[in-house]
């Protein structure tokens, strides 16, 4: 039992050093994309037609965003504004990848997974987006989009101003996002681990083969639970060593991140029956199509899953990243505990709060902030992440409005 545990934290810290280094560069990446490439950009450039859909695909890769912090993301955009297709498109692309996941992929699974795994979210995207604008509900005409009380959201974004870029990025890099991650990150690792010093070799591959049942396994194991796209890769690593094809390991990379209860969901309520069956069917069929694809080019170039590419850094680089990582993500984890902020609202006047439910990252808090701020009549919202909680208040403003603009960004008012 001393000996399996042992085991089981070896390999943990060795994947967790593995990884570090260039984990740490993706969220310094991420967190400069952070600051350049805001929400309200993303929104302009995704209206109607193909070249929304393809911009939305784009512009959806290198975003750090996971399944959980893109939904509310894909409800504004749609809410001011984009088709169909280019939110489904936004919606696909966008959680599969991620600059600091690209970085992992590289780390773990080598060069040609990294390369091929954001060419198959792109791919992924694009076709659903095309066949939503073809096979979805037809797109009404919106003659009047949400309209925004422009002063207040002016006073919002300049809130941080007062703050240079440069701090902004790095924390975003390096709480925000961690804080966004971290749990789900730790919990992959550890499955990582388990699986690494528990399960003999190649034992999948005597269980379900190489071929397309191991990718149908994958996919029924990753469609229904919500996995990160930067923690699942170190679960994908260690499945492929113990048997699983590189191609079902794609397979679980696509279907885990893109898909979960709680999004299709969403994505019933907010773009409708048609669509959601699409976008089940696109991730599906690309999940499949990229796993067979992928395996074919690993045996065509001979490729192994092997880690020579981080020979170039030193043992020591990996275990002081490691550490360095891991502080970072307990600072994010404790840090709204330890430094939480009471939740004043006695100085608002005229003010309601509302119990929000859904809410699960900062993403979250920011996206139901903006919905409650663009309801006419709100001088100022106060969103409290931890508590559930948005404290509202302003001259003359309905609740009945604000319950629909909660449930509209794709959260519940529960009271």
């Amino acid at each position: 039992m001393i000996d399996a545990l042992i085991d089981i934290v070896r390999e943990f810290w060795n994947v967790l050093a593995e990884m570090s280094p260039y984990l740490l560069f993706g969220f310094i990446v991420a967190g400069i994309l952070s600051v350049v490439v805001s929400q309200r950009l993303v929104e302009k450039h995704l209206g109607h037609g193909l070249t929304a859909i393809i911009k939305a695909a784009l512009l959806g890769i290198p975003l750090p965003l996971c399944s959980c912090g893109v939904i509310p993301v894909a409800a504004s955009i749609r809410r001011h504004g984009a088709s169909r297709g280019a939110t489904l498109s936004f919606l696909l692309s966008t959680p599969q990848t991620g600059v600091d996941s690209i970085m992992v992929t590289y780390s773990l699974l080598g060069p040609v997974f990294a390369i091929f795994r954001p060419i198959a979210a792109l791919v992924t995207g694009l076709v659903g987006g095309v066949l939503v604008r073809v096979f979805g509900e037809r797109e009404e005409t919106r003659t009047e989009l949400p309209v925004i009380n422009q002063t207040l959201l002016n006073s919002s974004n300049n809130s941080g101003s007062q703050e240079s870029r440069i701090v902004r990025a790095l924390k975003y890099g390096f709480v925000s996002l961690p804080q966004d991650i971290g749990r789900s990150l730790i919990i992959g690792l550890v499955i990582a681990g388990l699986i690494t010093a528990i399960v003999p070799d190649d034992f999948f591959l005597g269980l379900v083969g190489a071929g397309v049942l191991s990718m149908i396994v994958m996919m029924a194991v990753g469609v229904p639970i919500y996995v990160c796209a930067t923690a699942s890769v170190p679960v994908a690593a260690a499945l492929m060593m113990k048997g699983f094809s590189p191609g079902a390991a794609l397979v679980f990379l696509i279907a885990g991140p893109a898909t979960n209860a709680a999004a299709v969901a969403t994505i019933w309520r907010v773009l409708g029956k048609r669509t959601t069956v699409v976008y089940l069917l696109t991730v599906a069929g690309a999940a499949l199509a990229s796993g067979l694809l992928l395996n074919e080019i690993f045996q065509m170039t001979g490729e192994h899953l092997s880690h020579e590419h981080t020979a170039f850094l030193p043992d020591w680089i990996g275990d002081v990243s490691a550490v360095a990582l891991l502080l970072i993500l307990l600072y994010a984890t404790l840090s709204p505990y330890i430094f939480k902020t009471k939740f004043e609202v006695d100085s608002m006047a005229d003010t309601k709060v509302f119990t929000v439910d859904g809410m699960t990252c900062n993403h979250c808090a920011a996206n139901v902030e903006r919905a409650i701020r663009e309801v006419q009549g709100v001088t100022d919202v106060k969103v409290d992440l931890t508590g559930k909680r948005a404290a509202v208040s302003g001259d003359d403003f309905d609740s009945e409005k604000i319950k629909d603009a909660v449930e509209s960004a794709g959260y519940k008012v529960v009271s």
